[in-house]
């Protein structure tokens, strides 16, 4: 595997633990604090910047909605997350959940 092949692996890769983690949420709804924390328990050790940058993306993909909170990012999940967390649809750009999510 190549190098930006490999990036961009482990940035879908990231993508995906977020989604997983917003789905698991009562509210849907996490901020940029708790899901940079969730990325480092699941081994990408990134920025700050790197991690705005994938919610970002996200947001482009429809996967999730973000708004801001002061100077502070707060992702939630849109129904079009919900499906590809569940497997009924894929959203390129973010990694496929294996089965039995």
């Amino acid at each position: 595997m190549s190098k930006p092949d490999f990036s961009r692996h482990m940035e879908e890769d990231a993508r995906l633990v977020m989604l997983k983690e917003l789905a698991s949420q009562t509210n849907y709804t996490l901020n940029e604090t708790i899901l940079h924390s969730v990325i480092e328990a699941f081994g990408h050790n990134r920025s700050r910047d790197w991690l705005r940058t994938q919610l970002r993306k996200m947001e482009e993909l429809g996967a999730v909605k973000l708004t801001t909170a002061g100077s502070v990012l707060i992702a939630a999940i849109s129904p079009a997350g919900i499906d590809h967390v569940l497997r009924r649809s894929v959203i390129e750009g973010i990694a496929r959940p294996s089965a039995g999510v």
